[in-house]
């Protein structure tokens, strides 16, 4: 079984936006609290990924590799509106790859950062670019930002 182990925080102005931003198209098949199941674009590459409960910063996750021309066509027909697009740029910083994401469309002014962890407890020291923790918080699940864009909060 496969765990994910992620913490998510607000992203402030920082050092982050002089790295090199990869663009990401997602859509969700299915986004219940007990699994999601995301199709998503990176460059040319497709992905299914299906994730289970989130259990504080835990929860079980599979990603598989799909054809591009299938995840593009799963988008544009089969996934729930609107779609989450968003710039995701990569950092390390003291030994962890932190990923701030800079959200468009729906989600126009989101800004946010993750951190994968080994395990729950794990410390670490924040860039000082990243702000409150919010890994607690549904609202900031990408999932949820399909029912509840961040332009209408």
């Amino acid at each position: 079984m496969a765990l994910e182990i992620e913490r998510k925080f607000l992203l402030k102005e920082g050092a982050w936006r002089n790295e090199k931003g990869t663009k990401y198209r997602q859509g969700y098949l299915n986004s219940t609290k007990e699994r999601n199941v995301r199709i998503r674009i990176v460059n040319d590459n497709g992905f299914l990924t299906v994730k289970g409960v989130s259990r504080g910063a835990v929860r079980v996750e599979y990603e598989y590799e799909i054809p591009v021309a299938e995840a593009k066509a799963m988008l544009d027909d089969l996934c729930e509106k609107p779609l989450i697009e968003k710039m995701r740029y990569k950092i390390e910083f003291n030994g962890l790859i932190w990923e701030a994401d800079e959200f468009f469309g729906e989600n126009l002014g989101l800004l946010v950062a993750e951190v994968e962890l080994e395990s729950e407890d794990q410390i670490f020291v924040k860039p000082e670019w990243v702000g409150e923790e919010v890994t607690g918080d549904p609202r900031y699940f990408n999932a949820n930002l399909i029912h509840h864009p961040y332009s209408k909060w």
